[in-house]
């Protein structure tokens, strides 16, 4: 199948972006890893901590890590100054030197070029939850609750599967290339009222380049952010609905799953698991909806090492890019807010660009198929 997209370009305009600060967690989340840290708590932290810091676990390598935030001194800038609906999942294309993101809720992918600050769009037929790279001037995405293979220069889209055909209130949500060349993306179900979702509808599936699919995991809440380790032997995966972060046991040759583990579970209040990304120390930063924050967790403990406040709530995802991966590119969204919450954050739905933070991310891969 191919459908027409729409496209357009745009500039991006507005508001300028804010500088800001990062502050460290005061404490893990994970049960496991609270009688370690009420232990280090105890010793305390006596490095002063410009101010947007505050107390963390105070081992030596968490403190090593909080120290060079400090002397980093983060900066947070809104590169993309327009009001996505839900902006997501943003790729870093090195072969050109642009940002590639979805708007869910508006059906476009968006190319934006840091150089000339002009935004692309591709329209589709339905919510586009996810993009990720293949070959140049193509693109992998899953839109509605199908999968298909985007043509930027023509905006067609070559369709190659369609999921969750039992289920009509489904769409595929968030997802990326795994270390061998497979694109792996999670269905979830449409929201029934504001902030009410049914539970056990989502799927994990993986798109091999072959085009088959396999479905690797199912009764998920809301699958979202994922990644795979620095030796490709381990998977983490968000469920948004359960405000967890998962691990498994990873085999590259095949893209199985085995051994789910909770690696961090959040309270309500630090907001909703989201978007993920890696850097190169293997540590995970996961963007937290309505929660107004990037957190940085430990990939063994599970431990919140630091938090990076960001000017706007309904923080979306997050991945590494720029010509040394060390920029960090973090999408929000308006949609869900108020009158009143939209005047009190007038960057929501922007994206924004985090500079200073001392470590650098991971390329993207490109799907094979």
């Amino acid at each position: 199948m191919v459908w027409q997209g729409q496209g357009g370009t745009r500039e991006g305009g507005g508001r300028k972006g804010v500088a800001t600060t990062t502050r460290c967690a005061q404490r893990p989340v994970c049960a496991e890893s609270h009688r370690a840290e009420a232990s280090r708590q105890e010793e305390g932290c006596g490095a002063a901590k410009p101010q947007g810091f505050m107390e963390s676990a105070c081992g030596p390598e968490e403190l090593g890590w909080a120290l060079a935030w400090a002397m980093a001194a983060p900066r947070i800038e809104a590169v993309i100054r327009e009001k996505h609906r839900m902006g997501e999942c943003p790729v870093w294309e090195e072969e050109t030197g642009q940002l590639v993101y979805v708007d869910i809720n508006a059906r476009t992918v968006c190319r934006w070029n840091p150089l000339s600050g002009e935004v692309q769009t591709v329209g589709l037929r339905d919510p586009v939850g996810c993009v990720a790279l293949r070959r140049k001037g193509s693109y992998v995405v899953a839109s509605g609750t199908c999968l298909g293979l985007l043509d930027w220069e023509t905006q067609q889209v070559q369709w190659v599967a369609r999921l969750d055909q039992d289920k009509p209130h489904n769409r595929f949500n968030d997802g990326k290339v795994d270390p061998a060349g497979r694109f792996v993306a999670g269905t979830m179900p449409e929201a029934s009222a504001p902030g009410v979702w049914e539970p056990g509808q989502g799927s994990l599936y993986t798109l091999c380049a072959d085009h088959s699919v396999v479905r690797q995991l199912d009764q998920l809440g809301i699958p979202n952010g994922l990644d795979w380790s620095l030796d490709h032997r381990t998977f983490y995966h968000v469920d948004s609905l359960d405000y967890a972060v998962r691990v498994y046991d990873y085999d590259v040759q095949t893209g199985s799953l085995a051994n789910p583990r909770l690696l961090c579970q959040l309270e309500p209040a630090q907001g909703m698991p989201d978007g993920l990304c890696l850097d190169t120390m293997g540590t995970l930063w996961v963007a937290c909806i309505d929660g107004g924050r990037v957190i940085r967790v430990d990939p063994e403990t599970g431990t919140q090492l630091c938090t990076l406040e960001m000017p706007v709530s309904r923080v979306t995802s997050c991945c590494f890019g720029g010509p040394d991966y060390s920029d960090l590119y973090v999408t929000s969204a308006a949609d869900g807010l108020s009158l009143e919450q939209l005047s009190r954050e007038p960057q929501a739905g922007h994206v924004f660009k985090v500079t200073g933070l001392g470590v650098r991310g991971l390329a993207s891969r490109p799907f094979t198929g």
